[in-house]
């Protein structure tokens, strides 16, 4: 098992993202084309979901937020972490498609969408019980809810969506959070959440971020519209993520 500690504080790794990242980002930032890339083999690389969709965004929302928020995050992992990790450590992955296995750490976006095919059903529950780990970020409200709740219960009849407390140890792995009222980007109807699905050894297999959209804040880092400190929340809560799905 790797010991994970910090080569430097998540602010200067920020730090150095915003002020060394810009130029790359406006020669990689193709906002609405999803161009697929090809990741170096690092020991993490980010897979994000394409899973079929229906909803407010038309079936697109799986994409919000790609590539750039893909490649900040990644980044500050490789900052703030000795996890071999390059900021072009992402790629679309299809959830039907037998390749989602070749990724233990996902990221959804807008799980409020989902209209999951059979096979991807039987994908989800496949890749989380063999120790899969899924991020489901940038949701808000009762509809969205419902929805990642119906396609969770096809796959995890058995299994409900729990709420975390601050105390789980997914919030200690590496940053100690004290706090969940995260701030969200923009304004949403409710306070933010965490739920989590267990996998069947009982780990989380997916957290749930709920009224809130933590992609975002990573994503718009080098563009300081949003301010610093629920941005620093956002990163610290996801390099939490990673190592927890490393180490469980």
């Amino acid at each position: 098992m790797h010991k994970h500690k910090p080569k430097r504080g998540i602010t200067l790794a920020i730090a150095v993202l915003t002020l060394a990242s810009a130029a790359f980002v406006s020669a990689q930032r193709f906002r609405g084309f999803f161009f697929q890339n090809e990741p170096p083999p690092t020991e993490l690389v980010v897979a994000r979901w394409k899973y079929t969709a229906w909803g407010k965004f038309g079936g697109t929302g799986w994409s919000h937020n790609y590539p750039s928020s893909d490649q900040h995050f990644a980044q500050v992992v490789s900052e703030a972490t000795n996890i071999n990790v390059k900021n072009v450590s992402y790629r679309i992955v299809e959830l039907g498609s037998p390749e989602v296995f070749n990724y233990p750490f996902a990221v959804v976006s807008e799980p409020g969408e989902l209209a999951l095919t059979e096979a991807e059903v039987r994908n989800l529950r496949e890749y989380i019980d063999r120790g899969g780990f899924v991020v489901m970020d940038d949701f808000d409200g009762a509809r969205d809810l419902a929805t990642l709740q119906r396609d969770l219960h096809r796959a995890f009849p058995d299994r409900d969506l729990v709420r975390l407390s601050i105390d789980h140890k997914i919030f200690h792995t590496f940053f100690d959070i004290d706090a969940l009222n995260v701030t969200s980007p923009y304004l949403v109807d409710g306070e933010p959440i965490f739920y989590a699905l267990m996998n069947k050894d009982g780990n989380v297999g997916v957290i749930a971020c709920y009224n809130n959209d933590l992609e975002n804040f990573w994503d718009y880092i080098d563009r300081g519209e949003y301010p610093l400190k629920p941005s620093i929340e956002a990163f610290r809560l996801g390099i939490d993520f990673v190592i927890y799905a490393m180490t469980h």
